[in-house]
């Protein structure tokens, strides 16, 4: 049992590094296929659930993660890369990675939207690098939700399930790296 967990925390260790290198996409094609992926997770997002437009429009700031995927074999690992907005401009790129233990097994894919309600929860998002603590939990995204959740922390966090079965929305662990926008990008603010 102990070579299988050893085996499976190598081989997600081992994702992580293959997956998680960047933050930024680095060519016009990788930026315009994550906007394309983020423009799509937020019409799915409002289409599912009219009510979520209030946290974009009363938001300081929020982020968006288009494709998460999060897999476990004994021990789980995620990882996902998204857009950062403020006031409604992108400012910059994140990354998401999660190492979870405990006995899971399966997969998923899901979006993840992260509010932040004033400049000052942004501010801590964007030095560089956050961590959620383990008690941070998210929201699934459905009908109506969004109307009656509200900021912890200064900070609202809704799932949006894609594909896949694994029943968990605990947010421990997560660890978020930021960019900040090249401003010779065309699309800086």
């Amino acid at each position: 049992m102990k070579s299988v967990i050893k085996l499976s925390l190598c081989y997600f260790a081992f994702a992580l590094v293959l997956f998680g290198c960047r933050v930024a996409p680095e060519t016009t094609q990788q930026k315009n296929v994550l906007m394309a992926e983020v423009d799509e997770a937020i019409a799915v997002l409002k289409a599912r659930d009219p009510t979520m437009q209030r946290f974009f429009d009363d938001s300081y700031g929020y982020a968006v993660l288009p494709k998460i995927f999060k897999g476990a074999f004994i021990v789980g690992a995620g990882h996902g890369k998204g857009a950062v907005f403020e006031q409604g401009n992108l400012i910059g790129y994140c990354n998401m990675t999660q190492i979870s233990g405990g006995i899971s097994f399966g997969g998923e894919y899901y979006r993840e939207f992260i509010f932040f309600k004033d400049k000052i929860d942004l501010d801590k998002f964007r030095q560089g690098e956050y961590t959620f603590s383990a008690q941070m939990t998210a929201i699934a995204a459905r009908s109506g939700v969004g109307g009656k959740a509200d900021y912890k922390g200064g900070m609202a966090v809704f799932i949006l399930a894609d594909t896949g079965l694994m029943a968990d929305a605990s947010l421990g662990g997560q660890k978020f790296n930021f960019v900040r926008l090249d401003p010779n990008d065309p699309n800086a603010i």
